[in-house]
């Protein structure tokens, strides 16, 4: 049987639910001209959290400008950053009694600082508004500039992530614009520059050709950078244009991950078919942070 015709097994069929919350969610995030890479990334969970009115904010457009193999998010000619952007999600999450938000980008390599200093003036934004609200970030490599790292890794926030997303092997046709070792440098940099009580995190998806003893190796690494957390979940392929599931993991290998990552160091990993980095964000740091008190 070939990659392109394994059949999807019973525990990945996750049904949608349209329910009055989920609609005021996304009527409140279009209506303020915010984007989420729930919906941009075609998220298996975004029904799930829509009704619990729970966003990943993607900020910096709607346009990506890499095309990794396994994302949907679009390619194009992304358009100048909004200012007011912080100003919008603050509203949103005052608005939907959000007391942790979870803010994420897409890659502007067209953007001298990477978008570095937006990420940072969309933090301090929502920080000046709410100043009790707690936030995650997932960021992208900012080109691996040291001081741009040290900048967004030195804000004011609860957890500080970037997801390495697979193994180092299957970066050229996964990631082919991105570096294995550069993203290790940048957890590494955050590690060390990070705020007191600032969590570190990482993500990975499964399913894309990888290896056990290179999954192995990925745990290690992320181990020795400092990893807090980390969330490991089944890739799913969300458009005929992106790469073809190789493997599903069924709920007992999931569970044996999560122990093999628990060994080498890491202190908290969340591992299921439909973990995604942002999910039940909240509940996954306030787990972590009484592991770290």
């Amino acid at each position: 049987m070939t990659a392109h015709n394994i059949q999807r097994p019973d525990w990945l069929r996750k049904k949608t639910v349209l329910s009055p919350a989920f609609l005021k969610t996304r009527k409140k995030i279009s209506d303020l001209g915010l984007s989420t890479v729930c919906e941009s990334a075609r998220c298996p969970n975004l029904s799930e959290c829509f009704c619990e009115g729970a966003a990943t904010f993607m900020i910096l457009g709607k346009y990506c400008t890499r095309n990794c193999a396994f994302c949907a998010v679009d390619r194009g000619r992304p358009l100048d950053p909004d200012e007011s952007e912080g100003e919008k999600i603050a509203s949103f999450m005052q608005a939907m009694k959000i007391r942790f938000g979870v803010i994420t980008s897409v890659t502007r390599d067209d953007q001298r600082d990477f978008g570095a200093h937006h990420f940072k003036r969309v933090v301090l934004d929502i920080k000046e508004a709410l100043p009790d609200v707690k936030l995650e970030l997932l960021v992208p490599d900012f080109g691996g500039r040291i001081d741009l790292i040290e900048m967004i890794a030195s804000l004011p926030v609860e957890v500080f992530g970037h997801n390495l997303e697979t193994v180092k092997s299957i970066y050229p046709s996964v990631r082919k614009e991105a570096d294995y070792e550069r993203s290790l440098s940048l957890l590494k940099i955050a590690a060390r520059v990070r705020g007191t009580g600032t969590l570190l995190k990482s993500g990975i998806m499964i399913g894309l050709g990888e290896g056990e003893d290179e999954l192995g190796e990925l745990f290690r690494d992320l181990a020795g950078c400092g990893v807090n957390i980390l969330t490991i979940g089944q890739y799913l392929q969300p458009t005929l244009n992106n790469l073809p599931v190789k493997r599903y993991y069924s709920p007992i290998e999931f569970a044996f991950l999560k122990e093999k990552a628990l060994a080498v160091g890491v202190e908290n990993v969340i591992s299921a078919p439909y973990v995604r980095s942002s999910y039940l964000a909240e509940k996954n740091y306030l787990y972590s942070l009484k592991k770290n008190v």
